[in-house]
């Protein structure tokens, strides 16, 4: 299944996701930047709140493109300990990564929210959006930082991913619903005719025209 664009895959999810449609205890969280055109088209379809979750990945000093890991918004942070453990990379060097991610963390959701609060995910049904699942380590940040915020559901809705990140996010009892599991996989961005960089006024547009659109909160 190859994709237009990344509102074409949010309208494909939408599909996928029908039976939550107007739900009052639903709202859609998506990753920025590339995940929020999906959720918007998510978000509109079902006719429930949009907003944005940030994940920074935690880069492996020397080998930035390595993630070691993840941190999500309330601070919450995943390892891979297998990147860990390989390459001996010890904690207080893990603290520095963090807490230098989590000022850009910081940064990001004011840059894209401003003075909004964010929705509140207690007892609620949360839809996890992005634009494509390559190692899960944002995911599973984002969804640790969702159930320590007492979301009661948490389902991963992306438009493409490896079937076995899919399988392991399911092993850890999260929901997902993907609808292409190519193999070989290889990268994101093979699975979309158009994958041009979401730009940062792209998403606050986006944010702010769901918000007018006022789908109640609760």
């Amino acid at each position: 299944m190859m994709f237009r664009n990344r509102s074409d895959a949010g309208a494909e999810l939408a599909r996928r996701l029908a039976d939550f449609t107007g739900r009052d205890d639903v709202v859609v969280l998506a990753l920025p930047r590339g995940g929020v055109p999906v959720g918007y088209e998510v978000a509109q379809a079902l006719r429930v709140p949009l907003d944005v979750f940030v994940v920074r990945k935690l880069g492996t000093p020397g080998q930035p493109e390595l993630a070691m890991g993840a941190i999500a918004s309330g601070g919450r942070r995943v390892l891979n300990r297998d990147v860990v453990d390989s390459l001996g990379i010890p904690d207080w060097l893990i603290d520095q990564v963090a807490h230098n991610e989590q000022t850009e963390l910081e940064r990001r959701e004011h840059q894209y929210r401003g003075d909004r609060s964010p929705l509140d995910v207690t007892g609620r049904t949360v839809i996890l959006v992005d634009d494509g699942l390559a190692t899960g380590s944002t995911m599973r940040a984002a969804a640790a930082a969702l159930r320590a915020r007492n979301a009661r559901r948490i389902i991963v809705a992306v438009p493409v991913a490896a079937k076995s990140n899919c399988d392991q996010l399911r092993s850890e009892g999260l929901e997902v619903i993907c609808p292409n599991t190519p193999e070989p996989f290889l990268a994101v961005g093979q699975w979309y005719r158009d994958f041009s960089q979401t730009s940062d006024d792209e998403v606050r547009e986006l944010l702010d025209r769901a918000t007018r659109n006022a789908y109640p909160e609760s």
